[in-house]
């Protein structure tokens, strides 16, 4: 039971990891409501790895035309400083606040519905009011919109703000095109999802045992796969429909979970 449960948690993370509704919530709400122990949340971090490697599988074309290009491209070196000074807020901000995050906030199902209503409020007003888009791929995010992007992206570390969320807003507020904040929010998820992963890796004291791993394992599987299939149909959402329906969906979504909170 344990396994399908993880499984279940597996395909949650990835369905709900590059949409804007902060699959941290999902995963540690469901979680509790499925009975799931997770010390320490070694299982919600070590499982976003398998939604990183679906990004990396699925952009893996440009990816390693990226890569190549550096010793030579001055572009493709301004889209890897982008992205690495995109990344450096969060990782910072998360270092000194790790353990707070983690063992009060991930704690705290009023704090994950606050930030679930918030961040919907957030993302209609961005919708309404975002200023008008300049930059219309996100290879062409200039170093200092990256950066504004990666402030945003520090407000992800409170549960249910969502980490994509964060970042497709940013990328809003920093004048990219809607697809455009998308991608580049799945592309800063690499290197951010990736430090999380052995940052979490680190503390881990002592052997997981067999039970745990295999609990990982599957459930990184799942949100592989999950991750896979969902990333298309999302972007392709969004350039007919925005953000909007992710916004009221996450208001719902909050204001029932305090409803779930103040009764008990």
């Amino acid at each position: 039971m344990t396994y399908l449960i993880a499984a279940l948690l597996g395909v949650i993370q990835g369905v709900t990891e590059f949409l804007p509704v902060s699959s941290t919530a999902h995963l540690l709400v469901a979680g509790r409501l499925l009975g799931y122990d997770d010390p320490g949340g070694a299982f919600t971090v070590m499982i976003q790895l398998g939604s990183v490697l679906a990004i990396v599988w699925l952009y893996r074309a440009r990816l390693a035309l990226l890569v190549r290009a550096l010793p030579s491209d001055p572009e493709a070196r301004r889209v890897a400083g982008a992205l690495l000074v995109a990344v450096v807020p969060a990782l910072v901000v998360g270092a000194l606040f790790a353990e707070y995050v983690q063992t009060v906030l991930y704690d705290s199902a009023r704090v994950i519905a606050v930030a679930l209503i918030a961040g919907g409020a957030g993302m209609l007003l961005v919708e309404r009011f975002r200023p008008e888009p300049r930059v219309q791929s996100a290879e062409q995010t200039p170093i200092g919109r990256a950066f504004g992007i990666g402030m945003f992206q520090v407000l992800a570390l409170v549960p249910g703000v969502s980490r994509s969320g964060a970042t497709m807003v940013g990328g809003m507020m920093m004048r990219l095109e809607r697809p455009a904040a998308a991608e580049f929010s799945f592309l800063l998820a690499i290197p951010t999802m990736v430090s999380a992963f052995a940052y979490e890796l680190v503390q881990i004291e002592g052997p997981l045992g067999h039970g745990r791993t295999v609990e990982i394992a599957i459930g990184f599987v799942m949100a592989f796969a999950s991750s896979a299939l969902v990333i298309k149909p999302f972007l392709a959402f969004v350039r007919r429909s925005g953000f909007s329906p992710f916004a009221w969906y996450r208001i719902v979504a909050g204001a029932g979970l305090l409803a779930m909170v103040g009764g008990g």
